[in-house]
């Protein structure tokens, strides 16, 4: 249980937020370095945290010009096709645990030395001591735990006053009828949909690799296959809650605690099954010395200690150095206490599953296509 060590750290944070300004005079000069660097991220309110708590504030302090471009869940074809055209568009990508397993497995982005590339943490921590298992990968550095679970219209009148309690529901459409919103692909649908057909947490792995374990998962997502819209970016969910499109769905956690918390939509959260996964930067092979300089001097600044606790004031996702959880507190601006909204509180841990990084490495293209095959019959 490689998160373990988080989890229960993350349920003990809050105390105030430190104050977190930084001046010119702290940050070393970058040394023979680009002076613009594009950011491949996800877009939304994750972004937006990304942008506020070490872009802008980074950008402040070197002068350069930070973009960034939205097609994070798109990582592993672009890379590929960065490869191929011997020329990165991008600088820095910001990926999935999986997608990041598979990128170094590819050879499409660098390994890294953790403890010869990154700050020490605040506590005198070396980097792998304070990012511990969260460094899943030679080629990963890690920023956040985060979760993907469920959001729900609280006021669908069709519902006569029920409320969904288990994951189970999204396959009720008898008592809770309506649209659902689920990711374009398979990961976490399939898991969920075999909680769901009575399979048991400990062996969801084993029957996805048995003859026919893939198909099962299908066959009951094929119950609701005519009530469910489909997202590819998870600032959608949110979005087709807050309009009414859809009366339940799955996205990122943080999404959700913003459009209930910041955007006061009537939406609840639903913590059952929520799937744990580790978000961090991977650095793609080939950029040229200066592109290169840039990034690991932004790479230092952006995942040190003080700036993944910013990042989690202004989401609720967990940061992934041991040292940052300490200086989490309040929200920026709502100053409400994060530690409610956290995936890693206790009291939204009853159900929980953590995704298997190593067997969507080495399964995801094959059952991607029996997944994209099954979706457009």
């Amino acid at each position: 249980m490689k998160l373990r060590h988080l989890f229960g750290a993350t349920a003990l944070v809050m105390s105030p937020l430190a104050a977190t300004t930084v001046f010119a005079a702290d940050l070393p000069a970058c040394e023979n370095c680009s002076d613009s660097m594009t950011i491949m991220s996800w877009g939304g309110a994750y972004q937006a945290s990304q942008i506020a708590a070490y872009s802008d504030p980074y950008a402040a302090l070197t002068g350069i010009t930070v973009v960034y471009d939205e097609s994070s869940n798109e990582s592993i074809a672009k890379m590929r096709a960065g490869a191929e055209a011997g020329n990165s568009a991008y600088d820095l990508i910001d990926a999935e645990g999986p997608d990041s397993q598979r990128a170094c497995d590819e050879g499409l982005a660098i390994e890294i030395d953790a403890d010869a590339s990154l700050a020490a943490g605040d506590d005198g921590s070396t980097p792998t001591e304070d990012f511990g298992p969260s460094l899943i990968n030679e080629c990963f550095i890690p920023q956040i735990v985060f979760s993907t679970t469920f959001g729900y219209r609280n006021d669908v009148a069709e519902w006569n006053g029920a409320t969904p309690d288990s994951l189970c529901a999204i396959f009720d459409t008898e008592t809770f009828p309506g649209k659902r919103a689920l990711e374009k692909r398979p990961k976490k649908n399939l898991e969920w949909a075999l909680i769901c057909d009575g399979v048991a947490k400990e062996d969801l792995y084993t029957v996805l690799s048995s003859d026919g374990g893939v198909e099962r998962a299908l066959a009951k997502l094929d119950t609701i296959k005519g009530d469910v819209v489909w997202w590819s970016a998870g600032a959608e969910t949110p979005q087709l809650l807050a309009d009414a499109e859809v009366v339940i769905g799955s996205t990122y956690n943080g999404r959700l605690f913003s459009v209930i918390e910041e955007q006061k939509q009537p939406v609840s959260m639903l913590w059952d099954w929520q799937v744990f996964d580790f978000d961090g930067w991977v650095v793609p092979a080939g950029l040229d010395e200066k592109r290169l300089n840039r990034t690991m001097h932004f790479l230092k600044f952006a995942t040190d200690t003080q700036r993944l606790a910013d990042q989690a004031a202004y989401i609720s996702y967990g940061p992934a150095r041991a040292s940052s959880q300490p200086l989490v507190g309040d929200h920026a601006t709502l100053g409400i206490d994060m530690g409610q909204h956290m995936p890693t509180n206790p009291a939204n841990q009853t159900n929980y599953l953590v995704n298997n990084i190593e067997w969507w490495a080495d399964n995801n293209d094959e059952v991607d296509i029996k997944f994209q095959n099954w979706l457009a019959q």
